[in-house]
């Protein structure tokens, strides 16, 4: 039986030429950045190189970079760096919609007198500059808003928002997680203060990410311990982690074009697909014009009936096929999907979702193959119920 993995907004695989330029760094140069012997310094100056590197990439200055251990990180280092000196400004404007590293996030700093400020999508998900406009007071410190919706695949204007956010003088944070090296990034372009990001999602390390802090924004260094990273996030550097990063950064954005036209080629196969195969409704949860790599789908019966998504999964994976009901950091929630409820999708239709994201090593193959289980296991599944 073979394993069809459709999961890569999940995670992805490490690319072989990323782990080909890891391995020195894990193996015979493993000295620490922060040393001063040789084999330190040799570690420090492949660092600066990849910090160069990611920079130029994404059209920032090389001091602006920062290295983590991935969006989470980056993500609430951003945010309560920013609070942190808020001063009487104790408003966050968010969506209902972003990743748990955010609105967990957020929540927490309730504790501290922060209110959040929702601005809401419309029915595909989509934040619009007009709603980040009408959530902004004079009392609002940060906007954050993702750039890609992990679990819908809706691409949110960040250009635009962050128009409305310059006009009236508010920082901008956006979670690039699952927009880094699948769509141009820009941080000047696109006017951001903060971005985070993620290596294992375009086929680097896990346990690696950055943040972009903006030259003369208002923020402070939220992790503390020594000097590394120019004091703005202490612990010791993961050399081969960051040169995985770079190197995985650099590959996909010099391949963008090309996996782009095959997950829209997938993406369209699967379409067809399910229109000539199946016996049951779908419906495409999100915007239609989102990233062609991720796909949320919810199912039901002639009669209205839905099923389990989580038993769905579970199903398709003993006939090895790897897919989500959501976010990989949410699967085993009872509850249905923030993200569908935020759309304001009834409990069953939306406990009913699955998402399928496309990798570049997917077929079509592998589409034919995971539209004729899914067949299969929805027909037995909705006979039972």
């Amino acid at each position: 039986m073979p394993t069809v993995y459709l999961d890569h907004a999940a995670t992805t695989p490490l690319d072989e030429r990323v782990l080909e330029a890891m391995l020195p760094y894990l193996k015979e140069n493993y000295g620490n950045a922060n040393s001063l012997h040789n084999l330190g310094q040799k570690a420090k100056v492949v660092v600066e190189e990849a910090r160069q590197k990611v920079a130029e990439l994404i059209g920032a200055e090389s001091n602006e970079i920062i290295f983590t251990s991935g969006g989470t990180e980056s993500d609430n280092a951003v945010i309560k760096g920013v609070l942190a000196v808020s001063g009487d400004k104790k408003e966050v404007v968010t969506s209902e919609l972003e990743h748990h590293a955010v609105l967990h996030t957020v929540e927490l700093a309730k504790m501290q007198g922060i209110k959040p400020v929702f601005a809401k999508p419309d029915k595909n998900g989509l934040i619009t500059p007009e709603a980040v406009a009408d959530a902004i007071t004079e009392n609002t410190a940060l906007v954050t808003l993702m750039h890609v919706n992990n679990e819908i695949g809706t691409i949110n204007p960040i250009a635009e928002i962050a128009e409305v956010c310059k006009e009236k003088g508010v920082q901008l944070h956006s979670d690039t997680v699952q927009s880094l090296g699948k769509l141009p990034i820009d941080v000047k372009e696109l006017g951001l203060n903060f971005l985070s990001g993620s290596a294992h999602k375009i086929y680097g390390p896990k346990g690696t990410g950055i943040m972009y802090v903006k030259n003369g924004s208002r923020w402070i260094p939220w992790m503390q311990g020594g000097s590394q990273e120019r004091r703005r996030r202490g612990g010791t550097l993961n050399v081969p982690g960051i040169v995985g990063f770079a190197k995985a950064l650099e590959l996909a954005v010099d391949e963008m074009d090309d996996h782009k036209k095959h997950f829209e080629k997938l993406r369209t196969q699967l379409l067809e697909k399910l229109e000539q195969t199946l016996d049951f409704n779908y419906q495409i949860n999100g915007s239609k014009n989102g990233v062609p790599h991720i796909l949320n789908l919810s199912f039901s019966d002639n009669e209205g009936n839905f099923i389990d998504g989580e038993m769905l999964l579970l199903n398709l994976d003993i006939e090895g096929i790897c897919v989500s009901n959501g976010s990989a950091c949410t699967s085993g929630a009872v509850e249905p999907s923030h993200v569908l409820s935020g759309l304001g999708m009834e409990d069953g239709l939306a406990n009913s979702s699955i998402r399928v994201s496309f990798g570049k090593q997917n077929t079509e193959e592998d589409v034919h193959y995971f539209v004729e289980k899914l067949d299969a296991v929805l027909k037995r599944m909705f006979t039972v119920a």
